[in-house]
């Protein structure tokens, strides 16, 4: 090869087309699967290393699934296996780090991200309505919402013609249940944990107002009804500045009548707990369901 270096994202044929040695494909490259490198020049992203796999893989193939999700900024943890998805007929690939599904996809289930042929929003959430459990399928679902990639209208044209797909009852039954106001992962995954428990439906971004009506607050859910309102606290809520703002906050809820349930990164591991905790402060101010 000539002094120049290899592409950042570049197959073996590509390499030994440029003139590059073994030694050199080796050197510079992280092999992702079989024929498939990216440059060490460049980030080992998400989207790399989709790149130079979809490189060495037939036409047609698109990211699906987890992989999908990832692409289009869903919070789902986006290791290996790449998933893909392939038309039906076509040759099941059997390829280390390579994930593949049959699905018959018209051009309403496709989308790009950047130079990637990927499943669509609505497809890929109906995908992982079969392999996630409703937490995690609810916080995809306001991400993907959030972001774009995901409306209502989308999703009840692909669910009504889902009819004996796998996952298209959990997806049907949390469909409308998703929302743009859920703020993080967390926040859904909470509000999911509460509707699941079968409490009663808690709003998002509920507005807290003094006695004079002026807004002086949001929780992240509740329910004014009741005046019970739901915080989930981060890391990000440790911090100096963030920490004294959410204490004033806490203060004028209390002030004006709120009792805040708080719940951090360990209670999302205990689903009984966020349920019996809220249910609790509920019942505590007369609630009934």
């Amino acid at each position: 090869m000539a002094d120049d270096e290899l592409a950042p994202v570049h197959t073996r044929q590509q390499a030994r087309d440029d003139g590059s040695t073994r030694a050199q494909l080796r050197d510079d490259g992280v092999r992702v699967s079989r024929g498939a490198y990216v440059s060490r020049s460049v980030p080992l992203s998400l989207h790399n290393a989709c790149s130079a796999l979809l490189a060495v893989l037939p036409a047609g193939v698109a990211s699906s699934h987890r992989t999908a999700a990832a692409l289009l900024g869903a919070p789902v943890p986006h290791g290996w296996p790449h998933e893909g998805c392939l038309p039906p007929g076509s040759y099941r690939l059997r390829r280390r780090r390579l994930l593949t599904h049959v699905r018959d996809l018209g051009p309403e289930d496709l989308t790009r991200r950047g130079s990637l042929p990927v499943t669509g929003g609505a497809q890929t959430w109906l995908d992982l309505a079969a392999v996630l459990p409703p937490p995690d399928l609810v916080a995809v679902g306001d991400a993907l919402l959030r972001a774009g990639h995901l409306d209502p209208e989308r999703l009840a044209r692909r669910l009504a013609r889902a009819d004996g797909v796998r996952g298209v009852v959990r997806a049907r039954e949390w469909a409308p249940l998703l929302t743009t106001e859920s703020m993080s992962r967390p926040e859904s995954v909470v509000r999911c944990l509460l509707i699941a428990g079968g409490l009663p439906h808690p709003p998002p971004q509920v507005e807290i107002h003094d006695r004079r009506g002026r807004v002086v607050a949001h929780s992240d859910l509740g329910w004014p009804r009741w005046r019970v309102a739901v915080e989930y606290e981060g890391r990000q809520h440790a911090e100096r500045d963030r920490f004294g703002r959410d204490v004033d906050r806490y203060s004028l809820m209390a002030a004006d009548g709120w009792l805040v349930v708080r719940y951090a990164a360990v209670h999302l591991r205990r689903p009984e707990v966020v349920v019996d905790r809220a249910a609790r402060a509920l019942r505590s101010r007369g609630a009934t369901w």
